[in-house]
């Protein structure tokens, strides 16, 4: 029977596509994304070979705004936002402010409308999340004074573009409607449109956080006392969709907005660390397919008569904007180091820029040549802010050298957002006997032992208690984090029957300093553990044979010195001679 096989080649060749040049700029020590873009431009109509359905592509690209915003979401605490707020809101204000003003002069040049000036000004002071956050992560100033700075800021920017994505429609007219898509409401009626807008916005916000509040929680928690994984992943799913669609057709907001609160409500439940980590399997590649559909709008042949309308776009994001970041942060008394820190972090766009210029475009708002210009700037953008930010330190000695600035002091160094670092941290993962007895022990002797455990119910049951827990899967990166384990001490994997191995290189790679102690069943695992990071392996075999070996032994007489010998010539035989395959192994 014949086959519409549009979907899965769509699905396929997007993906293969992004696979492979996202491979080739991770290695040439580029941002995936940008090989993701370049893919998409690659499996467009613009250019020879295969052509991806752009209308399922951007139906992905829907799916993957969604999930992308529910996991922003997932990592929004207003906290965070209030520890850096003196210098992070004025200054993403400010900045939005003039990459908007710059954007609405520079288009005026090119004949466009004052709105559409404005909104394509919005577009480009919005930075990527992903881009700044693996900028910082890679350079280890994640947790640092400017990496919080950074990111309070950039929640600051999300928000306004979420407001952004909610306001547009009501002041330009729904993108649906083609009578009102592209002309602005008259008089009167766009106060009214904006108060129903804005009274819809309220109640979808009430109604998430207050209602959700109580039942979403309640109804995770119950999917997964059923242990089912699958069940958890869909149900998450369901959740991040439901709202998502659901704050669409009956609060007429956008699909991202919806997504955002639900992962809000998820985020602020002991579900957020497994939510993110492993309920969400799709996010990434609906991510990258996002960035894939951007790519496929650029119409290469628009830089002949494009460029200078590329150029200009560029030099706002990689001059403007940094600019007007690093005046704000002097102005607040801030180290030049760190000034430059967040200033280039930010001198790049991403994901939010297409979201709020695909809404522009839909609504007749900004001409098609916008998304030449960003995809343009986006690439070259997100390809040059890791070279710039590489760059900071080199400049930075470069300038104390000549006495133009003064060498960091230890109070800028310190971390503004402290997590009650009182006492030395130690990552437990499982709290059954092994793992309660060495937190006991841990914690007689100073250490603060922070629990990863699978069990929700225990986890609860040591939250009530006061004691420090994370529910989650310890494989996952994300798990890790959530427990501390860039600040802390040492790792003990005190759980059988969980991937140690993908545990240890995770936490390796997370804090390469961290001292590990692994578990495990049998003897010819053992090796591979230390050679992937665990400092100590203690194995299930090993531990029995000696066990016996001293029962076997007192049993039949032996003295002490006798059993003391053998058990050397065990521990020899045991850990330094290759382990025999067993059927059992």
């Amino acid at each position: 029977m014949p086959h519409n096989l549009d979907l899965i080649l769509t699905l396929t060749g997007g993906l293969t596509a992004a696979l492979a040049l996202g491979f080739i700029t991770q290695k040439l020590k580029l941002s995936p994304i940008v090989g993701y873009l370049l893919a998409g431009i690659l499996v467009g109509p613009f250019t020879p070979g295969f052509v991806a359905d752009n209308d399922i592509a951007t139906q992905f690209a829907e799916l993957g705004v969604i999930l992308l915003m529910f996991g922003v979401g997932l990592h929004f605490h207003l906290k965070d936002l209030l520890a850096v707020r003196k210098v992070a809101i004025p200054g993403a204000v400010a900045q939005i402010a003039a990459a908007t003003v710059l954007g609405a002069i520079v288009t005026h040049f090119f004949g466009w409308s004052i709105e559409a000036g404005i909104v394509f000004g919005m577009a480009i002071s919005v930075a990527s999340t992903v881009v700044l956050t693996r900028v910082l992560s890679d350079n280890r100033a994640l947790h640092t004074p400017s990496g919080h700075i950074a990111i309070g800021w950039l929640i600051v920017e999300d928000l306004f573009t979420i407001l952004v994505l909610v306001l547009l429609p009501a002041i330009f007219g729904n993108p649906a409607d083609a009578h009102g898509a592209g002309h602005v409401a008259e008089g009167g009626n766009v106060w009214v449109t904006m108060g129903v807008a804005m009274f819809k916005l309220g109640l979808l916000c009430v109604f998430t956080l207050v209602a959700g509040q109580k039942i979403i929680p309640w109804f995770l928690g119950y999917v997964a006392k059923t242990g089912a994984r699958d069940l958890f992943t869909l149900t998450v799913l369901v959740l991040a969709l439901g709202i998502a669609v659901g704050s669409a057709k009956f609060f007429g907001a956008s699909m991202a907005l919806g997504a955002f609160l639900a992962g809000m409500v998820v985020g602020q439940s002991e579900f957020s660390g497994r939510a993110a980590s492993e309920a969400l399997p799709m996010r990434d590649a609906f991510a990258v397919l996002f960035f894939v559909s951007v790519g496929m709008l650029f119409d290469p042949g628009a830089l002949k008569t494009g460029w200078p309308l590329m150029l200009a776009t560029l030099g706002i994001v990689i001059i403007g904007k940094p600019l007007a970041a690093l005046a704000v942060v002097l102005f607040f008394k801030k180290p030049l180091s760190s000034a430059l820190s967040i200033a280039v972090a930010l001198a790049q766009i991403g994901e939010f820029s297409f979201i709020l210029a695909a809404l522009g475009t839909s609504m007749k708002i900004l001409p098609p040549e916008a998304t030449n210009a960003l995809v343009l700037t986006s690439v070259i953008s997100i390809t040059l802010n890791p070279l710039m930010y590489k760059g900071i330190a080199p400049l930075m000695k470069w300038l104390e050298r000549r006495g133009w600035a003064r060498p960091a002091r230890p109070a800028d160094m310190q971390n503004v957002l402290e997590l009650d670092d009182t006492v030395h941290r130690v990552v437990v993962v499982g709290y059954g006997p092994v793992g309660r007895t060495l937190s006991r022990i841990l914690e007689d002797n100073g250490f603060r032992p922070v629990i990863v455990e699978m069990n929700i119910e225990t986890v609860r049951k040591l939250l009530a208690d006061g004691k420090p827990a994370v529910y989650g899967d310890a494989a996952q990166r994300e798990i890790l984090h959530h427990a501390g384990i860039e600040k802390a001490e040492g790792l003990i994997i005190a759980a059988s029957g969980v991937p140690a191995k993908e545990i240890v290189e995770a936490a390796r790679d997370l804090n390469p300093k961290i001292r590990i102690l692994s578990r495990t069943s049998y003897l010819n695992q053992a090796e591979a553990l230390r050679q992937c990071g665990a400092n100590a392996v203690f194995t299930s075999e090993g531990e029995i044979a000696l066990a016996m070996t001293d029962y076997l032994l007192e049993e039949m007489g032996a003295t002490d010195e006798m059993i003391d010998r053998e058990r050397d010539r065990v521990r020899e035989e045991l850990f330094t001679a290759p382990a025999p395959k067993t059927a059992a192994s």
